[in-house]
């Protein structure tokens, strides 16, 4: 398996708007290949700090979603988004490879 994690910082009050925005995702990233989850997990101690999961069987995978039409349109529709200080979010991304379950 291979897991990608984007944790980005939440201005001041608007964690709630993020989550509400992720709650209503498009769910393209469910159809790509080897996807197996997508979890959006919120720092209980930091709660402006979110955090995307994802799951991939393999980071051939990841890489051919990240690669695809459906991320770039996906990503864009991001950049569009009427509040700025939200559209200028850049998360930070690391990526594992599971080695032990």
């Amino acid at each position: 398996m291979y897991i990608v994690h984007s944790t980005f910082a939440v201005p001041e009050g608007k964690a709630e708007e993020v989550i509400s925005i992720y709650k209503n995702r498009s769910r393209s990233v469910d159809q790509a290949e080897g996807f197996i989850d997508f979890l959006l997990l919120q720092n209980e101690k930091r709660p402006g700090e979110i955090t995307v999961q994802l799951t991939f069987e393999t980071k051939e995978q990841y890489l051919s979603w990240v690669r695809s039409q459906q991320f770039k349109d996906i990503h864009d529709l991001e950049k569009k988004y009427p509040d700025q200080e939200l559209a200028a979010i850049v998360p930070t991304v690391r990526q594992y490879k599971v080695v032990a379950t």
